[in-house]
């Protein structure tokens, strides 16, 4: 751990076996920090940990100077604000992440890349002795989340996945019922896998690579260092520029991002497979609808619950009518539709409250409330998992599976064929042309 707030304004280097890194209880309570992208969410983990007195922020990481700057800026700003001098500036800022990783006086760092970059700088954290958090998905392919597992472990650390919403109060209170059997056997469950715009090339299911016109690269960009392992693609303004144009605008790009599960889909596979008790596992089977038996790509799982994929409410209403009711409320994108036995329930953020019906079933919940807000104590929870080196609520392994059920469906819907799947082995059965899809080279000279 770090030192007290005045130290670590000093060119000093605290040695690993006082700070804890070593597994042992550290004597300082501050944990020292690093951000490694400061994008758009970024510049939300951001605010969240200058705003804890439990942490200290020592360093800003962004190939874009400017956003750089501007993350070094404010937390130095913030930290002015508590010294009597009114001054502080002891946030270092830098363009190549393995600098940061170098520095002995950071405890943990917070990756909030685009996806391309979340496996290599996780793993390099890893090995250099940082806990880690890391924005969902947290790998573009099967094979680099099980890199990324194990590297983990070696290394024994402490990471945390981005899945904010599974530490929703109203939504851990609802996924605790599935488990416990409240709906009795659940029979089916519905996520939401829509389109999504490619430049160029228009409406797809999955991220694409279009072949986009070269720009000049903004002054102040390091572009090289920004595509990094990933295949070289020229500067054009859909994958990066400031003002930030969206969230995570390069999602549409394969070589970047993965699309759906960038945005939604990791968030929702880890709130349905949790509730279904599989959150370490995957399904069995993905089901086209060419074969006749759902009208939309379905997951099928070892214990029979079947996962539907669908654009929309209206979509999954329309498609499944028999299963869904059709006055069923269903608003939200983070999570799922569960049927059950005993009735149904959305277990959903972004849409108001939770649904379910019968309305009886909310008496036998005992929530707090229905109303899903946004508060949520993921990170507090990776802080004092640091602290106990205790594994947090959505560790490595969970957010491999999340990532892997999007990264799944993805090679199911670019063959356009069902294919049976071991999650066990993480292969496809007697299927070398999908196993070849579950990994990609890295651009020289990148490596795990």
């Amino acid at each position: 751990m770090s030192g007290t707030a005045g130290a670590l304004a000093m060119p000093w280097i605290v040695p690993a076996s006082v700070r804890g890194a070593d597994g042992t209880t550290a004597p300082a309570n501050r944990i020292a920090v690093g951000l490694i992208g400061h994008g758009c969410m970024g510049r939300g983990h951001l605010r969240r940990l200058v705003g804890d007195k439990g942490i200290q922020v020592l360093a800003v990481c962004d190939p874009d100077r400017s956003r750089c700057q501007d993350g070094k800026e404010v937390v130095e700003s913030n930290y002015a604000v508590s010294r009597p001098e009114g001054s502080y500036s002891g946030c270092a800022a830098y363009s190549d992440y393995r600098e940061m990783l170098a520095r002995a006086d950071i405890d943990a760092v917070v990756v909030a890349t685009p996806d391309h970059w979340h496996t290599p700088i996780s793993v390099h954290a890893v090995k250099a002795g940082k806990d880690v958090y890391c924005e969902k998905p947290v790998s573009l392919t099967l094979r680099q989340g099980r890199a990324l597992v194990e590297a983990v472990r070696a290394n024994k650390r402490v990471f945390q996945t981005g899945s904010q919403y599974r530490s929703m109060q109203t939504l851990n209170q609802a996924i605790a019922f599935v488990r416990a059997g409240g709906l009795g056997k659940v029979k089916h469950v519905f996520t939401i896998w829509g389109w999504q715009n490619i430049p160029i090339l228009g409406k797809s299911r999955v991220p694409l690579n279009p072949v986009l016109p070269e720009e000049p690269v903004p002054e102040g960009l390091d572009w090289e260092q920004w595509v990094g392992p990933a295949p070289w693609h020229p500067y054009n303004h859909h994958y990066h520029r400031n003002p930030i144009p969206g969230v995570v605008p390069w999602n549409f790009c394969e070589d970047f991002g993965l699309g759906a599960s960038t945005g939604y889909h990791s968030h929702a596979t880890d709130v349905i497979q949790y509730a279904l008790g599989v959150e370490e596992s995957g399904p069995v089977e993905l089901i086209q609808p060419s074969d006749g038996g759902y009208p939309t790509l379905t997951c099928r799982y070892a214990n029979g619950v079947l996962l539907h994929h669908v654009d929309n409410w209206d979509h999954a209403k329309k498609s499944y009518k028999d299963v869904l009711p059709q006055e069923a409320r269903l608003a939200g994108s983070f999570g799922g539709v569960f049927v059950g036995e005993r009735g149904w329930l959305s277990i959903l953020y972004g849409g108001g409250k939770l649904e379910a019906g019968p309305e009886s079933l909310f008496d036998e919940m005992k929530l707090t409330r229905r109303e899903v807000s946004g508060a949520n104590n993921h990170h507090a929870n990776w802080f004092e998992c640091i602290k106990s080196r205790e594994r947090p609520s959505s560790h490595e392994e969970i957010g491999h599976r999340s990532a892997s059920l999007g990264q799944l469906v993805i090679i199911a819907y670019k063959l356009g064929r069902s294919l049976k799947w071991d999650p066990a082995k993480e292969v496809f059965a007697n299927d070398d042309e999908a196993n070849r899809m579950l990994e990609r080279p890295m651009r020289a000279p990148w490596k795990l």
